[in-house]
């Protein structure tokens, strides 16, 4: 009999900063685990944290993190408990990474709500709030930084994601961001039309620790769903309009879009955590 190759075990925890907010997020960073897992003959085992209501981190003994999106102002939140047990967690994740001893390194994805926190944490840039909202599908221009990160391989260097925000990150400290041994990854798509600062859109924050402004975990089958019930359809179209509507339904059926995306970033993510610690 054909014996089947041992599957491999990854654990990962997922930090959800969502608030008890209804969102999208959660389950799509759960959809793409699960296929990671099919399509790579692995065992995952995944827990979630609930750092904002329930103030939950996880301990070191998963191999990756991933850290959501979620509402509200990332600056509100300073001298909260739940911010500073946050920070103390990255803060461990950090020495853990800088002890020589510990073979097996931790690795962190930050997206949106998480990536601002982030970048406030480590001040690689400015972290203020938009003058209007930007929520759509908008192109994200690759910096000749990303043509070697691994969790950018795939992606052409403008590529399409979902954005929704209030706040940006932007004038970044180069110094602060070299001294970590970090990069910008990308960038806001340009506008010569507006008279604003392009926001910084993906960081390399070190070897182990990188983030995106905008979602790469979002599902084009399921945001498409989701924008076409009646209530969040008038949702949509209350704040932004009819057209903006229309238009983020249509491109979300374009595989050269958001597709794209939401199969290379997540993905490649685990894959250096696999490559990295040799699972």
């Amino acid at each position: 009999m054909e014996k089947h190759p041992k599957k491999r075990a990854l654990r990962i925890a997922i930090l959800d900063l969502y608030d008890g907010y209804p969102n999208q997020g959660m389950q799509n960073i759960r959809d793409i685990i699960a296929q990671y897992a099919h399509n790579n003959n692995l065992i995952i085992e995944s827990s979630e944290f609930d750092v904002r209501r329930l103030m939950q981190i996880p301990d070191h003994s998963y191999d990756a993190y991933i850290s959501s999106g979620g509402p509200g102002s990332p600056i509100d939140s300073i001298d909260s408990l739940w911010e500073k047990q946050y920070f103390d967690w990255l803060e461990s994740i950090e020495e853990w990474n800088n002890n020589d001893s510990n073979s097996q390194k931790k690795h962190i994805l930050f997206i949106c709500h998480s990536f601002q926190l982030a970048c406030r944490y480590y001040q690689v840039g400015l972290v203020c709030k938009r003058k209007s909202t930007s929520f759509g599908i908008f192109p994200i221009h690759q910096l000749e930084n990303a043509n070697d990160d691994a969790v950018f391989e795939g992606l052409k260097n403008t590529f399409y994601a979902v954005d929704s925000r209030d706040y940006q990150v932007i004038s970044p400290n180069y110094s602060i961001i070299e001294k970590m041994g970090g990069k910008i990854l990308s960038i806001e798509k340009e506008r010569p039309h507006v008279p604003f600062e392009r926001a910084i859109m993906a960081v390399r924050f070190n070897k182990y620790f990188v983030g995106t402004q905008f979602h790469p975990e979002a599902d084009p089958i399921g945001m498409s769903s989701h924008l076409q019930t009646e209530e969040r359809k008038q949702a949509v179209i209350n704040n932004f309009g009819e057209e903006k509507w229309a238009s983020i339904v249509e491109q979300l059926h374009d595989p050269e879009k958001i597709s794209w995306t939401h199969n290379c970033i997540l993905p490649n993510f685990l894959n250096t955590v696999l490559e990295s610690n040799k699972l």
